[in-house]
């Protein structure tokens, strides 16, 4: 449906964004990013995504070339890739890879942000020699070492890596094999503060965090949980405290703790939503703060059982409880990450599966509207 815009001086850009957000219709599209099998590559996995602030999107995989497996396992090799796109997710690049570290090395599990003062884009990620994984790297080594890149031109060139392992992990504990970013859920707070949340081998979580828009960067304290914890995201709440929300070893649902002091320290967690064991997604989407009409928190994640029927959750109390899921597909689902683009969407990155769970990385943009529509959720 099509309404006339007046066209006015005295229109504000206020006023017609608002205009524009009455006159919306639900949106749920779908668009494959990645297609196992293509451009020399077995699987695609690991996805991560951002806006950059041109308003291109910049999606990021892990290009796994003779197998499925994570790295280190068998004799893997995984490149780092990206593809761009210009017009909101409904065309993409063709394939850029980023680093192919060597063969049956591996450069994988990246997360991205921008740093909204000096507009650069920002992604970590791991690169692991041939054979070692989490479970086999050697403390004290640089077997597993933890990298960062940035781009000053919305993603288009790229800089050399920056080496984060001695910042990353504890070279003289005799039990820590390796660091690993989110993957995704890197987030800039309202100080400017870069914040990207890690994991390690033995499993714990913890943040890397930075006060100069990226030169120097430090090590936050452990998350306290005997239980162990892994694949996790970083959202800034209203009140400026930090929650990350963090994969289970054991049980049925994830984990959530708390930092009051910019991700330094970390609280004693409690249970999040109930999810099978795998990587979710969890933003910012509005904020009264910014003059939005209220907070929302968004998580994608499998609805199961098991990893299919990826889902979407809005929180409007800061993450102390979730609305009913939203379904946005019916198939094979499992990790995802999410973004916010120009115009106010929001759009999903995720793994999604016909028959055997990893045929595609595919993006999916959707509304407000959509998201919280009354009526059964769309499937594709």
């Amino acid at each position: 449906m099509n309404h006339p815009i007046p066209t006015s001086p005295r229109l504000t850009a206020l006023a017609f964004v608002l205009f524009a957000t009455a006159q919306a219709e639900p949106l749920l599209t779908h668009t494959d990013v990645f297609v196992s099998g293509q451009d020399g590559y077995h699987t695609y996995r690991i996805p991560a995504i951002e806006t950059a602030p041109d308003g291109s999107l910049l999606a990021f995989a892990e290009a796994r070339k003779y197998n499925a497996d994570d790295p280190g396992y068998g004799e893997q090799d995984i490149d780092l890739v990206l593809k761009r796109s210009t017009d909101q997710g409904a065309t993409w690049s063709a394939m850029t890879v980023l680093e192919d570290p060597g063969e049956r090395w591996s450069a994988a599990n990246p997360a991205t942000v921008v740093d909204r003062h000096t507009g650069r884009a920002w992604v970590f990620y791991l690169r692991s020699r041939p054979g070692r994984s989490t479970e086999t790297s050697r403390p004290g080594t640089d077997d597993m070492q933890t990298l960062a890149r940035w781009s000053d031109d919305h993603g288009r060139t790229w800089s050399e890596p920056m080496d984060l392992t001695a910042v990353g992990r504890d070279l003289n504990d005799p039990a820590w094999r390796a660091s690993v970013p989110g993957p995704g859920g890197v987030i800039q707070t309202r100080s400017g503060r870069l914040l990207v949340p890690m994991w390690k081998a033995p499993f714990a979580d913890f943040a890397l965090f930075s006060d100069d828009h990226g030169r120097t960067w430090q090590r936050s304290g452990l998350v306290p949980a005997p239980q162990g914890g892994d694949e996790n995201q970083l959202v800034e709440l209203a009140d400026g405290s930090i929650l990350m929300d963090f994969r289970q070893n054991t049980g049925p649902h994830r984990w959530l703790t708390t930092s009051t002091d910019g991700g330094r320290t970390w609280g004693t967690p409690r249970p999040g939503l109930e999810v099978t064991p795998v990587a979710c997604a969890i933003e910012r989407f509005t904020s009264r703060a910014a003059g939005q009409d209220r907070d929302r928190l968004l998580w994608t994640g499998p609805e199961g059982p098991g990893r299919q029927r990826l889902a979407m959750r809005v929180s409007y109390d800061e993450g102390m409880t979730f609305a009913s899921p939203r379904r946005i597909s019916e198939e094979h689902a499992a990790y995802s990450d999410l973004t916010v683009l120009k115009d106010g969407t929001v759009g999903v990155f995720w793994e999604r599966g016909v028959q055997r769970g990893y045929e595609f990385l595919t993006f999916t943009r959707l509304n407000r509207e959509w998201i919280e529509a009354p009526a059964p959720a769309d499937a594709r």
